[in-house]
């Protein structure tokens, strides 16, 4: 009889608990600003995401950690976005960002994200300005620069070593600098440092550019750019300031120092996607695995841009995405 009250009670214990933990996930939600749809990343993809979910009426929130725009706002020109000659990233940014405001989202910048619960049906998004629920999220959070992880890459850090020449191309003003890389990226940016630069010099691994030929022919016409192909960066030397480069001919062994102001890399990206390990399916790089739905394996999470698997990594292509992302989100909430 004893043990029989024990039970009831422990059964009447168990169900309390789960009630009043319930209750108090209600209310904790209900404190949070609440949205139809958060988009986690303000560059071109989430932005579009933000147009799109916006259109359709939907309370949208985009939460960046800097300013809008992403790798997008530091590009100095895009010149193969459909429709435009020219346009400088960080203009292209504001008008799409401006352009999802008018439609009604809401676009919360210098916000950094702590904490994605995204398994629940109510997506807890956790920031240090405060919590957010949401029915659906779009991962859109993008990718940051590989470093190069020679000696004194991170030690000149800031003092001639550098991930973006739009932002300080114009300190190294009559100077030498060198680009490492061959992508699109390092072209663009080496046309760019060469209207401040007295020379330019990319340093590339293979014999050939991955660039692409309109870029590689500007930069060859260039006289102030030359190249250092089949070559490798094995340290960025200086005292207390970048003073030259020791590179390794990959062919013929041969090693020199040259002598540069500046280094500006671009190798390449990594996703940013370690809020979400454990939680989405990545890829053995990091990427955030879709189907041509752009749907996670979670339920109510999407994703778009340079965060995913999606093999090619473009303004437009992130724009595309995040079109896609948006409206598979928007039927989802809507029980499509």
């Amino acid at each position: 009889m004893t043990w029989e009250i024990q039970l009831n009670t422990g059964l009447l214990d168990y169900t309390l608990s789960v009630y009043t933990y319930r209750v108090l996930q209600a209310y904790r939600v209900m404190d949070m600003e609440n949205y139809d749809i958060i988009i986690l990343g303000g560059g071109p993809s989430g932005l579009t995401a933000a147009i799109y979910a916006a259109r359709e009426k939907l309370k949208v929130a985009v939460i960046e950690q800097g300013a809008v725009g992403g790798q997008m706002a530091t590009t100095n020109e895009i010149e193969n976005y459909p429709g435009m000659d020219s346009i400088d990233g960080a203009e292209l940014a504001s008008l799409m960002a401006n352009q999802a405001k008018r439609f009604g989202a809401k676009i919360i910048e210098y916000t950094e994200v702590k904490e994605a619960r995204l398994e629940g049906e109510a997506k807890i998004i956790k920031t240090k300005n405060g919590d957010f629920s949401a029915k659906a999220v779009i991962i859109a959070t993008g990718a940051r620069e590989k470093k190069l992880g020679v000696p004194g890459e991170t030690e000149l850090k800031g003092r001639g070593v550098s991930y973006c020449a739009t932002c300080d191309g114009p300190f190294f003003r009559d100077r030498d600098v060198a680009v490492i890389g061959g992508g699109n990226s390092a072209i663009s940016e080496a046309l760019h440092l060469a209207k401040f630069a007295k020379s330019v010099t990319i340093i590339h691994r293979r014999q050939t550019l991955r660039a692409d030929m309109e870029r590689q022919e500007r930069a060859r016409q260039n006289p102030k750019i030359k190249f250092m192909l089949d070559c490798t960066v094995e340290e960025i030397a200086g005292e207390g300031k970048v003073q030259h480069v020791k590179i390794a001919n990959l062919k013929t062994n041969e090693k020199q120092d040259v002598a540069v102001d500046g280094v500006f890399i671009y190798i390449g990206t990594l996703p940013n996607t370690e809020l979400f390990r454990g939680q989405v399916e990545l890829d053995k790089r990091g990427h955030v695995m879709i189907d041509t739905n752009c749907k996670t394996n979670l339920k109510g999470v999407f994703a778009s841009g340079d965060a995913t698997n999606f093999g090619v990594k473009q303004v437009a292509t992130a724009v595309g995405l995040g079109t896609v992302a948006a409206l598979s989100a928007s039927a989802f909430i809507s029980g499509e």
